[in-house]
């Protein structure tokens, strides 16, 4: 990870121009200081035809149907991308967690998210939540996210996932894995307050009754969707006709023109 990005800053040298996944009034000072990176997003693929190839496990179009029996802004979505892995005891706490919490829930559980190759769950578990929690390898997330059921996103906060999240109005419970998630975290609870963080135990685990608390916290303040949904505003507003990133990548292209 550091060498990928000791090669990436290497390259950015040579540009002229740095465009990226991101819209100026979302987090102005970022752009204030670098004028030379240019956000033109959201970038969402959510109006492409057909399905994108780029994923690392099949997507299960199946969950769509199970959100729809859901009532709105009922669903806990739970995804922490492709590289986070969990130990046995952490995947467990999570597991008992959105049990325990009485709420429905759509988990996506990588075949590798856990160091442990059998089972990962605990005893029982899977039948015990079966009428209310679905759990799948993959899932069509952009979709998910935009699927009115969905009341907020467990998210390892990888940018893409942070994006994706934001455009679509949904607060955030944070568990960055490494890298950019971290500072991600720290922009969507410090600096966008459309989130909340866990707190670690002194064993360097997220317990399950923590894991309970900030969900009952999140879901208890309408503040947080009131927030998420006047970002969500801001960042969809951005690509539309005469929106900052609409005229920004228009003045780029000019550029690359001339």
């Amino acid at each position: 990870m550091f060498q990928a990005m000791v090669r990436s800053n290497k390259a950015t040298l040579a540009a002229d121009w740095l465009l990226c996944n991101s819209a100026y009034d979302i987090e102005p000072a970022a752009f204030t200081l670098a004028p030379e990176i240019l956000p033109i997003g959201p970038l969402l693929a959510r109006n492409r035809l057909g399905n994108s190839a780029g994923y690392f496990w099949p997507q299960d179009l199946t969950c769509l149907n199970w959100l729809d029996q859901q009532p709105p802004c009922s669903v806990i979505y739970v995804a922490f991308g492709s590289f986070t892995v969990f130990n046995q005891t952490q995947f467990q706490e999570l597991a008992l967690a959105l049990e325990l919490s009485k709420r429905p829930f759509l988990w996506v559980v990588r075949p590798d998210i856990t160091d442990k190759t059998s089972d990962p769950y605990p005893e029982g578990y899977q039948d015990r939540v079966a009428s209310r929690g679905l759990m799948v390898g993959w899932a069509p997330q952009q979709k998910v996210l935009a699927h009115p059921s969905i009341a907020c996103f467990l998210s390892h906060c990888g940018w893409n996932s942070t994006i994706e999240g934001i455009s679509n109005g949904v607060p955030f419970l944070c568990w960055p894995y490494f890298a950019d998630q971290l500072f991600n975290e720290s922009y969507i609870c410090d600096v966008w307050k459309v989130g909340l963080k866990f707190n670690e135990n002194e064993s360097g685990i997220i317990t399950q009754g923590e894991i309970m608390n900030k969900l009952d916290q999140l879901l208890g303040d309408e503040g947080f969707k009131a927030r998420a949904s006047e970002l969500k505003e801001l960042a969809m507003t951005s690509v539309k006709k005469g929106g900052q990133s609409n005229k920004t990548f228009e003045n780029f292209i000019e550029w690359f023109k001339s």
